[in-house]
Parts: structure tokens; sequence; C-alpha cells
């Protein structure tokens, strides 16, 4: 009997907590509709937003994802003019991808809109709540 109360507490907790990963996921869908970027662009961008150019190898490395993955998500990233790839100089037979000015520009738009959203978001929680939960998901993502 012991174990079924911590049983329910566990599922109540792993419910809230997906419950909640739904939420944000959709938010942020929504928040990226004007960019008509998906979150996996969004994620590209956000990568050579914070990191520069680099390798699609290590693009592919920064989402985890499998390389043809990343390529894919940087060819439509490229036709939209957010992204620019260019040869390697020191290996001809790699590519790096840098963003476009446009890009840059997106990549702003996003971080404000996320952050925003994110704000509303956790708007409801008390200061100190707050920062218990930023704490507590630190210590679950380390």
């Amino acid at each position: 009997m012991d174990r079924e109360p911590h049983a329910a507490e566990e599922e109540s907790l792993l419910e809230a907590f997906w419950a909640v990963a739904r939420r944000l996921r959709h938010r942020t869908r929504v928040a990226l509709e004007p960019w008509n970027v998906t979150p996996s662009q969004s994620r590209a961008i956000g990568v050579l937003s914070r990191h520069g150019e680099m390798r699609l190898s290590a693009l592919a490395e920064h989402l985890r994802i499998a390389p043809r993955s990343a390529t894919e998500v940087v060819d439509d990233l490229q036709q939209q003019g957010l992204a620019l790839r260019s040869p390697d100089p020191a290996d001809r037979r790699a590519t790096l991808v840098a963003l476009s000015e446009q890009g840059v520009a997106t990549a702003s738009a996003i971080h404000a809109a996320r952050t925003a959203e994110g704000e509303r978001l956790f708007a409801v929680l008390e200061p100190a709540d707050r920062a218990e939960l930023t704490r507590l998901l630190r210590v679950l993502r380390d």
C-alpha cells in the first residue's frame, strides 16, 4: 500500500509536467507564426545566433539531430533568406552555415517573442516560486 500513493504522486507530477510542456510548445508555435518558421528552424536560428557560423555537422550536434535533418532545416532557412552557406576554407568537403542579416533580425525578434511568452506563462508564479522552479529545473537538466 505504501507504494500506491507514491506512484500516484509521481503520475500526478509527471502529468502536470507534460501538460505544462505541451502548453509551452503550443504557445511557442503560436508565437513563431509571424516569422513562418517551425520550432526546429527556430532552434537552429537560436543556435546560430548564439554560436555564430559553424559547420552543418556542428549544428546537427547542437540540435541533437541527424546531419541529414540539419541539412533539411538549413535548406528551408536558406530558401527563406534566413541563412547562408559557404565552403569551409579549412576543409573543402565541409559547409559552413551562418545567419543572414534577415536571419539575425529574425533571431532577435523570435527571442523577444519567446521571452515575452515565457513571462506570460510564468507570471502566475510568485517571484520566490519562480526562483525555486528555476533551481529545480536546473537540477533536473544537469
